[in-house]
């Protein structure tokens, strides 16, 4: 029978769940918990695409696109704080759930939900405070604030609910239903794609009906996660007496989780860095250039990701029983297919790059910018690949500071002295430019990381056997 089915319904026991992710062939197993994820991930960016490009072409502005660009950081901020709490909660339940502590596992899914929805009520009302400095910070315009502004009005109100949802997705696939976590993913992006282009062109609601859209959807999606947990058929599910704070766990969470969070916040705040700079080198033709460059990467990168949600299982529970072979074959076999599919994203965009433009933008002007920036920004793109899967790598063994530490090479310790450097002598060249030098310097940065924890972890099985 397959996951979907025994995902589903609960048919499986928790025990065969948890076993294969320390027995079965790493092909086999990475493939049943990669593919579910790639699938939901590639969905969600499907839909992502499909929503700018509805928006571009359902709105006679090219202003739009600039609006919603500069929206994004402001999402990313609202994403940091709930990967804060689910990333930490994903990897954590994983590995004490190889050490055969069910009891704790749900201890720190309890914790953390009730965390997750403090955070989230914090952040929103702060947002919706200062959303107006907050949209200019990040590049807007006054010719794309009242876009970026009336949209954001509108979905801040479904962030918690995007918290729950894609947070305890990747709990739910870390507990062993990798297929039902998938079907989190279709759900939300199926019902937000049929929505959308209904309210932007049947109801004539504007940008406020993408926004509206994408509430509903999380409102369905994050049901559907949430009520996986009140099952007590399912491997880990909320029990009572484990939702009294214990600050061990939530330490433990946040201390994992900040290198998800540090990646979302240091990605906003380079986006700001950029944005700025973009105003000033190329106007609001240059914001909606790197919308084009940021929807069709996210493809690829999005397949990395879902191959690292599938990775993240194997590793914590194998790291958790001390199978490092079983570590090292996974890691390895998801290091080469990420970096293939990013090599692909690279070569697709170096030679197909006004085809992608034309379908995010009308103006002729905003097309020829978007096209010089995918030719330059995706000249590294194919390392992208590898650099995600060595800093997940750590995540997934609760090494959060070389995780958080990598996370920032590339954003921060590569690319923002280099938007300082390059764009006053190179203009806007010079912004395209730090995309691939940063992609080149985090990415050496990490091969010499991994490769170094790789012998630190032959060492201690060695000394393991000998004693």
């Amino acid at each position: 029978m397959s996951d979907n089915i025994k995902g589903a319904t609960g048919e499986e026991s928790s025990d065969v769940r948890l076993k294969e992710l320390s027995s079965a062939p790493i092909g086999k197993i990475l493939l049943k918990y990669s593919l579910p994820a790639v699938i939901g991930t590639v969905v969600m960016a499907l839909y992502n695409i499909i929503d700018s490009i509805v928006i571009g072409h359902a709105i006679d502005d090219p202003n739009v696109v600039a609006g919603i660009a500069v929206t994004f950081p402001v999402q990313n901020l609202g994403t940091a704080f709930g990967m804060l709490i689910g990333a930490g909660a994903a990897t954590r339940i994983s590995i004490v759930l190889g050490q055969k502590d069910h009891h704790r596992a749900a201890v720190i899914l309890g914790n953390s939900v009730q965390l997750t929805i403090l955070i989230g009520v914090l952040y929103t009302s702060a947002f919706a405070i200062f959303l107006e400095p907050l949209l200019r910070l990040f590049g807007a315009s006054d010719a794309s604030m009242p876009y970026a502004k009336e949209f954001l009005t509108w979905v801040l109100p479904g962030m918690v609910l995007m918290n729950l949802t894609f947070s305890y997705n990747n709990v739910m696939r870390a507990s062993g239903y990798p297929g039902k976590a998938m079907w989190t993913n279709m759900i939300g992006a199926g019902l937000n794609s049929i929505l959308a282009p209904l309210f932007l062109f049947g109801f004539k609601w504007g940008i406020k009906g993408a926004a509206i859209a994408t509430d509903i959807s999380m409102v369905v999606t994050a049901i559907f996660v949430m009520q996986h947990f009140f099952k007590k058929s399912s491997t880990l599910h909320f029990e009572r007496g484990t939702f009294k704070f214990d600050w061990r766990v939530i330490t433990s969470i946040l201390y994992i989780g900040m290198s998800p969070f540090l990646i979302n916040v240091a990605g906003s705040c380079i986006n700001a860095v950029v944005n700025t700079s973009l105003l000033k080198y190329g106007g609001d033709d240059a914001i909606a250039a790197v919308v084009v460059f940021n929807r069709f990467v996210t493809i690829f990168v999005f397949v990395v990701i879902g191959i690292c949600q599938g990775m993240q299982p194997i590793l914590g529970y194998n790291y958790g029983s001390g199978k490092y072979d079983r570590l090292f074959r996974t890691l390895k076999l998801a290091a080469l297919t990420g970096a293939s599919f990013t090599t692909l994203g690279s070569i697709i965009g170096a030679t197909n790059a006004e085809m992608i433009a034309k379908l995010f933008m009308q103006d002729p002007q905003q097309i020829q910018c978007a096209v010089n920036c995918l030719h330059v920004t995706t000249v590294g793109f194919w390392m992208v690949g590898f650099q995600i899967v060595a800093t997940n790598y750590f995540q997934s063994l609760g090494m959060a500071t070389k995780s958080i530490f990598l996370s920032l090479t590339r954003q921060v310790i590569f690319m923002i002295p280099a938007l300082f450097i390059l764009p006053p002598i190179f203009g806007l060249d010079g912004v395209w430019a730090c995309f691939p030098i940063g992609d080149f310097l985090s990415t050496i940065v990490a091969g010499f990381m991994l490769a170094w924890q790789i012998k630190h972890l032959k060492r201690r099985k060695i000394a393991s056997v000998d004693a």
